[in-house]
């Protein structure tokens, strides 16, 4: 019997930590991984050599400078990939026929039309991008019903709770006897740090993460803890569970990425090394599993688990979080909105790193709640919550 046709990926976000990961998944098993598209905003120069290396047909940037610069690098190279430009080419590497699954990866709410996009066209979408689900989660769900797509979690914590549910779970946690989801959280940089030295952190200190390697905006989010808020309101649309259900619980190691809570008293953990390359493995590979290039757990090596409560006065991005997704409707796009805006402008050191809720608590109470029934909407409630977010910072410049 012959073996099976590689399956063809698209990777939108392929410079990103995520990104990256995603292709030396796919290098380690070229036998059944063969990429159709990559894409990125504007690095060009990582963008050429992923190229070279991975020879798609498509490749796709949002700058169209670098793209020009691309197309130009990979001419020289004697390269036949296709440069393409925008957001609309974004959605056609997504949703083109011969496409088997899309890595979902770009950071950001610019990550929502191409993940609809391949939604709708019945993919296979591994989700890094959390902002999909958390803008446009019942857009998103509605999609995935619509279409037959398959919706696989790339998170961490997401993919730890897939693993340890039943496989026929279909969003009903009460069918399936789940009491609790237990979402796991590092803590960031400044778990312990004396609350009274956090308005003089920097970006340095807030990027500095103690476990896992990422991107500038996720490390901020994560010392902040937002990144953890953003993914209670992906679990509630991931995994149907309402707020009450679902528990954040730090847990300084990041070697238990979450926790599933049973009827009968059952806890469920996925434990492993921080490495996104599992997860990733995991979900390109479902339901088999494929070699990761990732380190067997040693627990002796760790000898020990710890777990506090989230402390909601030193993160209060948190709050902020469950806030929005008992408020429903479009408050959880103002909430990543303006989060976004408010992050952007620490790291340009334009505000405070406390500034950043105060920020988004401001955008929150100012803005107009609305119901999220369309894209429009849900890009309108957007476009309102950065515009509230950069007067408040204006005003805490101005005030500074």
């Amino acid at each position: 019997m012959p073996d099976p046709a590689p399956q063809r990926l698209t990777v939108l976000g392929a410079t990103g930590s995520i990104g990256q990961s995603t292709l030396d998944v796919v290098a380690r098993h070229p036998d059944r991984f063969e990429v159709f598209a990559l894409s990125a905003q504007r690095q060009g120069d990582k963008l050429l050599d992923q190229c070279l290396r991975f020879s798609p047909r498509f490749a796709v940037l949002g700058d169209a400078a670098a793209a020009e610069l691309l197309r130009a690098g990979l001419r020289a190279a004697g390269s036949d990939t296709e440069v393409l430009c925008g957001e609309e080419a974004l959605e056609r590497v997504a949703a083109a026929e011969v496409v088997d699954m899309v890595m979902a990866a770009i950071v950001g709410a610019a990550g929502l039309r191409p993940t609809l996009a391949a939604a709708r066209a019945g993919k296979k979408v591994l989700l890094a991008n959390k902002e999909a689900l958390v803008l446009s989660g019942q857009l998103l769900i509605d999609a995935v019903a619509a279409s037959g797509a398959v919706l696989l979690p790339i998170d961490s914590e997401h993919n730890a709770i897939f693993q340890a549910l039943p496989a026929d779970y279909g969003r009903q946690p009460a069918r399936a006897g789940v009491r609790r989801v237990l979402l796991t959280a590092s803590g960031g940089p400044f778990r312990s740090a004396p609350i009274e030295a956090l308005a003089d952190v920097t970006p340095e200190q807030a990027c500095a993460h103690p476990n896992w390697v990422m991107g500038r905006k996720i490390s901020v989010d994560s010392a902040t803890m937002m990144n953890k808020g953003l993914e209670v309101i992906e679990a509630h649309w991931l995994f149907g569970a309402p707020a009450e259900m679902i528990e954040v619980v730090v847990h300084p190691q990041s070697v238990i990425h979450s926790m599933v809570d049973y009827a009968d008293g059952s806890v469920i953990a996925q434990l492993g090394n921080p490495d996104m390359r599992t997860p990733i493995a995991n979900a390109m590979a479902w339901p088999e599993r494929i070699d990761a290039g990732v380190r067997p757990l040693d627990l002796f090596e760790i000898a020990r688990l710890d777990f506090e409560r989230p402390d909601f006065v030193r993160f209060p991005c948190l709050k902020l979080a469950f806030d929005a997704l008992r408020a429903g409707g479009t408050a959880p796009a103002v909430l990543n909105a303006a989060n976004e805006e408010a992050v952007a402008a620490f790291l340009d050191h334009r505000i405070g790193f406390l500034d950043i809720a105060a920020v988004i608590a401001a955008s929150l109470e100012r803005s107009r709640p609305g119901a999220v029934d369309s894209l429009e909407a849900v890009l309108a409630a957007d476009a309102h919550a950065r515009e509230l977010a950069r007067d408040e910072i204006s005003r805490l410049r101005l005030d500074r």
